[in-house]
């Protein structure tokens, strides 16, 4: 579906553009991190995996097409040499290489690698834990699947730990570090437009707001530091060359990667944002806060301007509900999903 039919159908429609679906029940209730929803379509077997974490464990379900056939799966934080492991976990996101899908999951004690049913724990890195009480916890938090072979992982230091990952097996390696960041990692996202030739494709941000715009490759190389201004960028998104960044204000900013010239300011939400999601088929963005709504926009690029413009079109309100993750199912916009703190749902939506 063109951007532009997106629009024009979304407007046509109107507040009833999507409609609510059947829940999808959890066996735990989300806890309120930032980013609680990740989504895999898996077209050949007409699946969706989603993911929510609670506490120490991730919730993953299977859910058919159809809406008739759900399979469960928790996977436990772990850590070296404890049976069962209460370290926190921090966030769970599928990532997305050309030749193989696989989950990653980070905690308070490391980073566990799984193939993408979560059957399997290919690999496991340990975060680097002072033996001597700091005021500063260590937890990994931000993860994306980079290009052609990269996944890039961050910790509370500020640090982004690249692994190169092989097309097959659990020959994972630490390849580089980056060090673009002062304060911890809060979110990373790369060019969603996959056949998009962009300058920039990675971007970072951190709990000052502060935002780190990369070029991968053999070496990283970091294109652009755009500043923050004390309040944290809890989701970040990269599309066709443009950041989109939600903060703890409400706000949305939309700057352009590698100059870091704002596009656009929108208060979005009356309270602070907790996750973004983009559909990259369409431009439609996906916003979700602690003020129980989730907006849906409509992001257009203006070629001789090469600016983008935001527009709004959509509303859903999960009353009483404090939204922790929102996830678009497919690449058009057709369909989105949405978790709470304390809730054990998954509250979908469909275009009508």
């Amino acid at each position: 579906m063109a951007a532009d039919d997106a629009k024009a159908v979304l407007l046509r429609e109107g507040s009833s553009m999507y409609h609510k679906e059947k829940s999808i029940q959890i066996k735990n209730s989300a806890s309120a991190l930032y980013n609680n929803l990740c989504a895999l379509r898996i077209a050949p077997r007409r699946l969706t995996y989603f993911t929510v974490v609670h506490a120490n464990v991730v919730n993953m379900v299977s859910a058919s097409w159809d809406g008739l056939n759900y399979s469960h799966r928790q996977l436990q934080s772990k850590e070296p040499n404890v049976a069962t492991s209460t370290s926190l976990i921090m966030q769970a996101a599928f990532c997305s290489l050309p030749s193989r899908d696989l989950l990653v999951v980070t905690s308070q004690k490391g980073i566990q690698v799984y193939e993408s049913d979560g059957s399997i724990m290919v690999y496991w890195h340990a975060l680097d834990i002072p033996e001597t009480q700091t005021a500063q916890a260590m937890f990994a938090r931000g993860i994306s699947a980079v290009r052609d072979s990269y996944i890039c992982v961050g910790i509370s230091t500020g640090a982004i730990l690249v692994f190169d990952v092989p097309s097959k097996g659990s020959n994972i390696t630490l390849s580089d570090v980056l060090e673009g960041h002062k304060e911890s990692i809060t979110d990373m996202a790369s060019e969603c437009c996959g056949g998009e030739v962009c300058i920039a494709d990675l971007v970072s941000a951190d709990d000052g707001g502060n935002l780190c715009v990369w070029k991968s490759g053999e070496e990283f190389k970091l294109l652009n530091h755009i500043p923050g201004f004390d309040i944290s960028c809890s989701s970040v998104k990269l599309w066709k060359g443009t950041v989109v960044a939600g903060y703890g204000t409400g706000q949305i900013r939309l700057y352009e990667a590698v100059t870091g010239i704002l596009h656009a300011e929108v208060n979005a939400h009356a309270r602070w944002i907790y996750s973004l999601d983009i559909a990259p088929y369409s431009g439609l963005l996906l916003s979700a806060a602690e003020d129980s709504l989730v907006r849906v926009w409509h992001l257009t690029m203006t070629p001789e301007s090469q600016s983008v413009e935001i527009a709004h079109l959509h509303n859903e309100c999960v009353t009483d509900t404090q939204i922790c993750g929102a996830k678009f199912c497919d690449a058009d916009g057709y369909a989105f999903a949405v978790t709470g703190y304390d809730l054990s749902e998954i509250i979908r939506y469909t275009q009508s």
